[in-house]
């Protein structure tokens, strides 16, 4: 280690800290990656302490940005988000400087170049990110420089959650929210970074700062923007932070703090959407968090709030916790926590369903939605998700995970891969009799039809009462409509009620083998007849759902049988566990 410099570990502090001794002249970088804020920014708060310069970096590689499985879509909104943060840190009279390159390459020369004798940057919990900064850090080491790492992507240390659980991560939802209940609160978010924070620190700047260091353009990285739209979630801090406003401001919602029942303008992006803004780090998780705590005691006069009032953020963190220590939480095959289901391989059919052919009108309408707006609402990702793998087209879900990822603007390694499993049964135990249908799921949510014809604007021309399965309508009504099923929209590629029917009995004959197997870690998720005997799952008796089974599938038939409101009922209503799983701000 060269001279000046000691190193020391901190328990629980998720970083090595290489301090500094004696007088300097101290030049700081901050990197940015996710974290892209200068609210409850603790890391940077820190680096600034003290410091004479300070640059702030964001490292792009463009090689990446041309190869790499994420769509348009989710690059504008990060190109914007760069673009607001450098806006804001101009008002400081700062800069963000965006170098192209490899941080392996890049921070050797900037140190030099710089003299950088310090840097900062956000802890990164999943494990490309740990041993990307680890990789990192040594460089730093070598070249004499300290390393400030704080915890602010998420709520709470997933160590510390995981030592709580004897090192291992918690398998259910249930199970995760009683270790946090044992949790030191969560930390309150860090100061704002303004002028008077930043005024005995100075960013040096060139004449030539845009040329060199500027944000792209979509058109730079490769992109043909000809006939893309406005952006429906503009990116940036700016954008997060009014957004939460209006979020806390909604009375129908803050009155009773109840979920708003879904209906057809639940479908549509909302302007007090959250989720693209808490991925990119624009927004402070720690910050919602507070926000919602201090309005729910206001309006409840003190009480103390319930852990169901944190849903999307404690879903958010209960994924990165079971992802922080397995690499291959995005793959069936060597995932530890993952069922070994053997899937079909089916290209063609794969594409139908990425590029909203399938002939079902709700699943096209979602996918379209998706594939324009980079957002789509939790009921219908769970419709989509449902139809792909164990509902329909019984496809691996890794693959519909890698179309999210192109796609969805707040698509997450661990919770993107964390809630395919969870909708596919491949893990976090989920119940497999229960089946979205096509046809039923979509008629309730929107009995007339607006949202299809919104995104499908092909079948505008039909009824509401043909909408969703168009193939029944008689022949003179698709004539009438200017779309004949089979010549001007697809016909349906499967036959809902048996591929369902099929599929179901297929997951329950997995299950029933992997049950025999005990001293499986898996065994946390899967169902047992006679209680939970110690498991996080309780048992389920299979056979008193049959009913239920029979339900979910009987919609998605030509000339479907309508069901009884009791029966729709029963079948609208999703698991307690999914009506939060991969929540959406609204």
């Amino acid at each position: 280690m060269a001279d000046g410099f000691t190193g020391r570990y901190d328990a629980y502090t998720p970083f090595y800290r290489v301090e500094t001794t004696g007088n300097m002249v101290v030049n700081t970088i901050h990197w940015f990656r996710k974290g892209l804020r200068l609210h409850d920014n603790p890391s940077l708060r820190d680096s600034i302490r003290g410091a004479d310069t300070l640059r702030c970096i964001y490292i792009l590689d463009p090689w990446f940005a041309g190869s790499s499985n994420v769509g348009i879509n989710r690059w504008r909104f990060l190109l914007q988000c760069l673009e607001d943060l450098d806006a804001s840190l101009r008002k400081l009279n700062s800069r963000l400087f965006v170098i192209r390159g490899q941080p392996t390459d890049v921070f050797p020369r900037i140190f030099k170049e710089w003299q950088i004798t310090r840097m900062s940057y956000e802890y990164d919990s999943e494990p490309f990110g740990k041993e990307r900064d680890a990789a990192i850090q040594k460089l730093a080491s070598e070249a004499g420089v300290e390393v400030m790492v704080q915890i602010s992507h998420t709520l709470y240390s997933l160590d510390k959650i995981m030592e709580l659980n004897g090192g291992q991560p918690p398998l259910t939802y249930k199970h995760f929210q009683a270790l946090i209940n044992h949790m030191d609160p969560v930390e309150l978010p860090a100061e704002t970074i303004t002028s008077d924070v930043m005024k005995t620190c100075a960013t040096p700047i060139s004449e030539d700062h845009d040329e060199k260091f500027g944000v792209p353009s979509l058109e730079e990285l490769g992109f043909e923007t000809e006939g893309l739209t406005t952006a429906v979630w503009p990116g940036g801090e700016t954008e997060g932070l009014m957004r939460l406003e209006r979020h806390l401001e909604r009375k129908a919602w803050v009155a009773n703090f109840e979920r708003p029942r879904m209906n057809a303008n639940s479908l549509l992006a909302s302007p007090t959407g959250l989720s693209p803004y808490l991925r990119f780090g624009c927004l402070s998780c720690r910050l919602f968090y507070f926000k919602l705590t201090d309005l729910y005691r206001k309006v409840k006069k003190n009480s103390t709030p319930p852990l169901s009032l944190y849903g999307q953020l404690l879903w958010r963190e209960f994924f990165y916790t079971t992802a922080a220590n397995n690499p291959c939480f995005d793959k069936m095959e060597g995932n530890p926590v993952c069922v070994q289901i053997p899937w079909d391989r089916n290209p063609e059919a794969l594409a139908k369903w990425a590029e909203g052919q399938t002939g079902f009108p709700w699943i096209d309408a979602i996918m379209t939605q998706l594939r324009q707006e980079g957002w789509i609402h939790h009921l219908a990702r769970h419709a989509v998700a449902c139809f792909l793998t164990r509902g329909d087209l019984w496809i691996s879900w890794e693959e519909g995970m890698k179309v999210f990822e192109e796609l969805l603007l707040d698509a997450d390694w661990s919770v993107n891969a964390g809630s395919w499993m969870w909708l596919s049964c491949s893990s976090f135990f989920q119940q497999f009799f229960h089946c979205y249908c096509p046809v039923g799921f979509g008629r309730r949510t929107d009995p007339s039809g607006d949202y299809i014809r919104r995104y499908l604007p092909v079948l505008r021309g039909f009824p509401a009462r043909y909408i969703y399965d168009p193939w029944n309508a008689p022949e003179e009504v698709q004539k009438a409509a200017k779309c004949v099923i089979g010549l001007h929209y697809p016909k349906p590629m499967v036959h809902h009620a048996e591929a369902s029917r099929v599929n179901i009995e297929r997951m329950k004959q997995i299950y029933q083998q992997l049950s025999c197997y005990r001293g499986l870690g898996l065994l946390a998720m899967v169902p047992s007849n006679n209680g939970s005997n110690g498991s996080n799952v309780p048992g389920i008796n299979t056979e008193s759902r049959q009913g239920h089974e029979d339900r979910s599938i009987k919609e998605g038939v030509p000339h479907f049988e309508r069901q009884s409101t009791q029966k729709r009922r029963h079948e609208e209503a999703p698991s307690e566990i999914s009506s939060k799983c991969w929540r959406q701000s609204k």
